[in-house]
C-alpha cells in the first residue's frame, strides 16, 4: 500500500489506525512522497499551551519545486492550468507544466528586480486570471510571503490588511470583468495606498485596458517588466517552518485575523488531502469554482492540484452569466471529472430550475464536492440527483482557513454517504466533541463543541503579529485542544457540522465577525449603536440582520438604508452588506451593558415564543418593540 494514496475503505481504515498509533511515522511516510532539498531531523515538536507547533524540523524545501519542477521530466507537457474567461466568446488559456514553470520563473525575476526578497510580504489584489496563480507561485518561489486579498473587498479592507502585515508590494490588474460588468481594480488599490506607507512597488497586469493612473517610480506594467528578465529562477531554499502565506479571516472581534501558514506542513497536507478527497487520477480535469482570495482557492485551485501534477481549471466569471447554465456548459466543454463548489451556488442554481443543468450532459463527472458551510438536505438531494445524475458521490468537506486543508469529508466513492453529514475524519485528523465543561462526548447524537486534540501538518502557526490572540481564540477555551468555533454531532463515525457557536456569521461560505460589521455600520453618521446577528437565508445559508439605533432626528428608511449599506461597502465590501436593517429604539442589554445577542437571534429567526431567561435585562420592554418592528 502506498501511504500517500487511499483507494479503498480498507486502506482508509488502515491509514487511520496507523495515524493514531504512530502519528509521526504516519506523517513521515506521507512527507517522503515530496521533494526535499534537505530531509527533516525531527518530525514534530508541539504543545497547545503556548501554542507552538513545528513540523518536519530542519527540513529544507521550496513548495514550487514540488508544484512545478519535479513534474517537468514526466509531465512537462501535461496541462497544468486551464483558464476559462468571463466571456465565453473570449479564448481560453491552457498552460502546460513547462509553460507554467517558465511563467512563474519570469514573474519571480520581475519581483526580484524590484528588490523583493525572502520574508517580504506581498499583497495580491487581482481577479481570477492566470497571473493570479502565477503571482502566488512566484512569491513562494523567491520566499516572499503572499497575502491574497479577495478583489471584492473595499479599499479600506485592503489597506487594513496591507498595513497589518506591512506589505512592501501589491500585485494587481488594471480592471476586471465580472458577468456583464467591468469593475475597477487598480483604482481601488490606489485609494487603499493613500493610507499605506510600506508599499514601494505595484505590479499591474493588463486585463481590460481600462484607463488608470500609474504612479511614477512605484507602479510598473508587468507585460513591460517581463521583457527585461530571464525565465530561469532557482527556487529559494525554505525552512519547513518558514512562512508561506498570510490569509485574513474574520473573527468575533472587529479586526480580521492574519492566519499564518508555513511551507512544509502546509505542502504535505494540501497535496495529500487533495489526492484522496477527490480521488484524482492522471488525465482527470478538476474544477474548483472558488476564488483564490479564500483558502479554498489557495489549497484546492493552486497548491493541492499542482502538487499532484493535476489539471486544474480556473474560472473568471459567475455561474449565471451569460445564462444560468454556465457552470454546466464549462463542465461539458472541458470534460470536468471533479467539480467543487459552495452550497450557496448550489441553492441559487437550484432555484433557477433543472432545465439549465439538463441541457448539458455532465457525463464526465466522477466526484462532486461542497465547501464553505453545511449543506442542507434539499440542496444535497438536488445536487446528487440533478447534477450528479445519481452516479457521483458528494464530498461534503469541512475545514477552515486555520486548518489549511480538508479535515472531515467523504473520499470519493470510499465509505458512507449521508445527506448533511460532512463524513469521516481524514487519516491523521483527531476530532472530538466536548461538552460545556470540556469533557469529551463519547455517545452518538449529542451536539458538542468540535475540537481537534492532536496537531496536523497544515494547521495555523500563529496570527500574524499577534500570537497571544492566536492562543486566546483557538487554544484557551478548552486547554489541550484546538477549538474550531463550530458545533457538531457524530453518528456512526460521521460528523454533522451544525454551525458557528461564536459571534461569527457564515455568509455564502465567507466568515464575518459581527463586531467587524458593527464597527462599519457605526461609522454611519446616522447610527448611534448597532447589533448584527445571522439568520437562516434560503440562498446564502446565513444572512446578515442588523438592528440599529439612530441619532435623534427624522430619518426615512431609504436614507437610513443607504447610509448603513454605504458604510459597510466602504469599510468591508459589497459581500458584507446587511440583508435586513431594522431600526430599533433600543437594544436588549444586561445591567452591565452587554447586548444579549441570543435574543436578537431569536427575533431575527422569528422564534419569539421562548426567549429564555430575560431577568437580567435592564429594560425588558425593549423586546416588545423589537418584535413589533421585525421585518
Amino acid at each position: 500500500m502506498n501511504a500517500f494514496e487511499i483507494s479503498t475503505l480498507k486502506e482508509y481504515n488502515t491509514a487511520r489506525e496507523n495515524s493514531f498509533e504512530n502519528p509521526e511515522t504516519f506523517w513521515d511516510d506521507i512527507a517522503s512522497n515530496y521533494q526535499w532539498q534537505k530531509r527533516w531531523s525531527k518530525t514534530l515538536n508541539w504543545n497547545f499551551k503556548e501554542p507552538k507547533i513545528n513540523w518536519f524540523q530542519g527540513g529544507k524545501l521550496n513548495i514550487t519545486e514540488n508544484c512545478l519542477d519535479r513534474h517537468l521530466k514526466n509531465n512537462g507537457e501535461t496541462i497544468s492550468l486551464i483558464w476559462e474567461p468571463n466571456n465565453p466568446e473570449e479564448s481560453e488559456i491552457r498552460m502546460t507544466y513547462s509553460e507554467l514553470h517558465l511563467a512563474v520563473c519570469k514573474f519571480s525575476n520581475v519581483l526580484k528586480s524590484k528588490g523583493i526578497k525572502k520574508g517580504d510580504r506581498v499583497a495580491i489584489y487581482m481577479p481570477m486570471i492566470p497571473e493570479l496563480t502565477i503571482g502566488v507561485l512566484a512569491c513562494a518561489r523567491i520566499g516572499a510571503i503572499h497575502s491574497v486579498v479577495f478583489a471584492g473587498f473595499s479599499s479600506q479592507a485592503l489597506a487594513d490588511r496591507i498595513n497589518d502585515s506591512t506589505c512592501c508590494a501589491v500585485l494587481t490588474s488594471d480592471g476586471m470583468y465580472r458577468g456583464s460588468k467591468n469593475l475597477a481594480v487598480k483604482t481601488t488599490v490606489d485609494q487603499a495606498l493613500k493610507s499605506c506607507t510600506s508599499v514601494k512597488t505595484v505590479v499591474v497586469i493588463k486585463r481590460d485596458n481600462s484607463d488608470i493612473k500609474m504612479t511614477e517610480t512605484r507602479d510598473i506594467w508587468y507585460h513591460e517588466a517581463e521583457q527585461e528578465v530571464s525565465d530561469h529562477c532557482p527556487a529559494e531554499p525554505m525552512d519547513s517552518e518558514d512562512m508561506l502565506f498570510i490569509l485574513y479571516t474574520s473573527g468575533s472581534t472587529g479586526k480580521p485575523k492574519g492566519i499564518a501558514h508555513t511551507c512544509g506542513g502546509y505542502m504535505v497536507y494540501a497535496g495529500y488531502s487533495f489526492k484522496n478527497v477527490f480521488q484524482y487520477q492522471n488525465g482527470d480535469i478538476y474544477w474548483c469554482t472558488a476564488d483564490v482570495g479564500w483558502i479554498t482557492g489557495h489549497s484546492y485551485i493552486i497548491y493541492g492540484p499542482l502538487l499532484n501534477s493535476a489539471t486544474t481549471l480556473m474560472f473568471e466569471g459567475v455561474p449565471t452569466w451569460p445564462n444560468a447554465g454556465r457552470f454546466w456548459e464549462i463542465c461539458d466543454k472541458y470534460g470536468v471529472t471533479q467539480f467543487y463548489t459552495a452550497p450557496t451556488a448550489i441553492r441559487a442554481l437550484m432555484a433557477l430550475g433543472d432545465k439549465w443543468v439538463k441541457a448539458s450532459s455532465l457525463n464526465t463527472l466522477k466526484v462532486i464536492g461542497s465547501v464553505g458551510e453545511p449543506i442542507n438536505k434539499e440542496a444535497w438531494d438536488w445536487y446528487e440527483k440533478v447534477v450528479g445524475r445519481g452516479n457521483c458521490p458528494i464530498v461534503d468537506t469541512w475545514w477552515q482557513t486555520e486548518t489549511g486543508g480538508i479535515m472531515i469529508s467523504g473520499l470519493g466513492n470510499i465509505g458512507k454517504q449521508r445527506a448533511t453529514f460532512a463524513g469521516m475524519p481524514l487519516p491523521g485528523i483527531q476530532p472530538v466533541l466536548l461538552d460545556m465543561d470540556g469533557k469529551e462526548i463519547s455517545d452518538d447524537g449529542i451536539e458538542g463543541y468540535l475540537c481537534i486534540k492532536y496537531p496536523w501538518p497544515s494547521m495555523l502557526r500563529t496570527i500574524y503579529g499577534d500570537h497571544q490572540r492566536c492562543k486566546d481564540v483557538y487554544f484557551s477555551n478548552y486547554p489541550g485542544y484546538y477549538f474550531t468555533g463550530d458545533g457538531a454531532k457524530r453518528e456512526d463515525g460521521m460528523f454533522r457540522i451544525i454551525g458557528r457557536v461564536d459571534d461569527v456569521i457564515n455568509v455564502s461560505g465567507h466568515r464575518f465577525g459581527t463586531a467587524e460589521i458593527e464597527n462599519a455600520i457605526n461609522s454611519s453618521t446616522l447610527v448611534t449603536e448597532s447589533a448584527v446577528v445571522g439568520y437562516p437565508h434560503a440562498i446564502k445559508g446565513q444572512g446578515i440582520y442588523a438592528f440599529i439605533s439612530l441619532e435623534i432626528g427624522n430619518h426615512d428608511d431609504a436614507e437610513v438604508n443607504n447610509s448603513v449599506v454605504s458604510a459597510v461597502v466602504e469599510s468591508i465590501g459589497h459581500i458584507a452588506k446587511p440583508d435586513i436593517i431594522q431600526i430599533a429604539p433600543g437594544l436588549p442589554k444586561t445591567r452591565s451593558g452587554k447586548i444579549m445577542r441570543r435574543i436578537l437571534r431569536k427575533i431575527a429567526e422569528g422564534k419569539t415564543e421562548d426567549l429564555g431567561d430575560i431577568s437580567t435585562l435592564l429594560d425588558p420592554s425593549v423586546i416588545d418593540s423589537l418584535i413589533k418592528g421585525k421585518k
